[in-house]
């Protein structure tokens, strides 16, 4: 069987692609939680990435979790026991919201269909979200009895606000793009035919700007939210101190006097 990511390289941006399609791209096994983890690993390491767009293959982002898969406990839910369940979502989907956030790439998602529940919240944790106009998006944990143990409790009111993320939570129901527009979970929604290409474009812009200013400029964002001013300006000042000793900035500056683009190398 194929691993549940899929990536491809296009230039400076990957595509990250979850690949199971005949279950709505739901995640069923603690294999399918390491393939996004590895996916992900591998491409921080990878110096010529820029940015991340992560998709879904077929008519979904991703379903969430496999409830077939829960009802016999043998997926990355419920185990025979309550301390074994827990352990499973620490060693599984745990490691998969740690791993979209600690990321320094910056990421997209692109929700080409439904996501719901953990596939939500797998979107929340990207920096950016872009969807077709025909996505569908759910908090739909309390539907099935349970909470959302996958940390969306945190990434999804980061995204929308505590009060909407709580209505979301609370009511479980369905909404569209126009909701999700208007909530700020995604900035706009395109032709489903498009989509990848205005993801990819986004990416592609981003990625004309130096490199490690960009993986740098992203930890900021990420710290800003939990730290206080004064710790964010002292990371801000040590960032700045590397920051300004890199080529990229030299020829920015040489560039801007000379009047002419920029050439970029990632140094």
């Amino acid at each position: 069987m194929e691993k549940f990511a899929k990536i491809e390289r296009r230039g400076k941006v990957a595509i990250l692609t979850f690949n199971r399609p005949d279950t709505l791209n739901a995640l069923a096994s603690l294999e399918d939680c390491f393939s996004i983890v590895d996916a992900l690993t591998d491409l921080e390491r990878d110096s010529a990435i820029s940015a991340v767009v992560i998709t879904g293959s077929g008519r979904a982002f991703s379903a969430g979790g496999n409830l077939k898969a829960m009802k016999e406990r043998t997926g990355i839910g419920r185990l025979a026991t309550p301390d074994d369940t827990r352990a499973n979502y620490r060693r599984g989907v745990h490691k998969v919201a740690k791993a979209l956030y600690d990321c320094e790439l910056p990421m997209i998602a692109a929700v080409n269909g439904h996501a719901i529940g953990l596939g939500l919240d797998l979107a929340a944790l990207c920096d950016m979200r872009i969807a077709a106009e025909n996505a569908k998006f759910a908090a739909s944990f309390i539907k099935v009895g349970i909470v959302p143990g996958d940390g969306g409790a945190w990434a999804l009111s980061r995204a929308v606000g505590y009060a909407k993320a709580a209505e979301l939570f609370f009511t479980g129901e369905t909404f569209g793009t126009d909701e999700a527009i208007a909530m700020g979970l995604i900035s706009r929604a395109v032709p489903a035919d498009k989509l990848i290409d205005e993801a990819v474009a986004l990416g592609e812009k981003i990625a004309t700007n130096p490199a490690r200013a960009l993986r740098m400029t992203k930890r900021l964002l990420r710290e800003a939210q939990n730290q206080r001013l004064s710790d964010v300006l002292e990371l801000s000042a040590a960032f700045q101190a590397i920051a300004h000793e890199t080529q990229d900035h030299a020829e920015a500056v040489d560039a801007f006097l000379e009047k002419r683009p920029p050439v970029f190398t990632g140094d």
